[in-house]
């Protein structure tokens, strides 16, 4: 999922990574709440080589509507995402669910600007934050929480 991966084209794999087997955890829709509220969708693109999050929330006036493509990337060896939203934003991001981890880095794993979230026992809630560090040298940040409401059926993780 590189960048420009246009000249391996020849040599793209056959099928999906293992390491996304990861994100089966947070596939269906989930409710945010906490400083941040909305919603989200999560589903396999069919192939298996992407997770597709559709999202639409708001933070206080601010209200953000997107999409994001997670997938394997090569040259990394993470699991990548690129996010798109109703602001024009076009970002990277690292993915990584560990136990009952959640991290994502904004831009390359270790930012100083990341999300960290624990999925609940049964996998129905994930409590966490966003934070990163301020110009004053203070941590800046937000609280995100996400409440399973259904399990998305369909285009699953095949291949891996």
């Amino acid at each position: 999922m590189g960048d420009n991966n246009n000249s391996r084209a020849p040599n793209m794999p056959k099928k999906p990574d293992p390491a996304l087997k990861k994100l089966d955890r947070l596939v269906g829709r989930w409710r945010f709440f906490g400083d941040a509220k909305g919603a989200a969708q999560f589903e396999w693109m069919e192939g298996g080589f992407f997770l597709v999050q559709r999202f639409d929330f708001r933070m206080g006036k601010r209200r953000l509507r997107g999409v994001e493509y997670i997938g394997f990337d090569e040259d990394t060896k993470t699991l990548r995402s690129h996010l798109m939203d109703s602001a024009g934003h076009n970002f990277t991001y690292t993915w990584d669910i560990k136990d009952d981890r959640v991290t994502t880095w904004f831009g390359d794993r270790g930012s100083h600007n990341f999300y960290t979230g624990k999925l609940s026992k049964d996998g129905g809630i994930v409590r966490g934050r966003w934070q990163w560090p301020e110009g004053d040298g203070s941590i800046g940040g937000y609280e995100l929480n996400w409440r399973r409401l259904t399990t998305t059926r369909g285009a699953r993780n095949k291949g891996t």
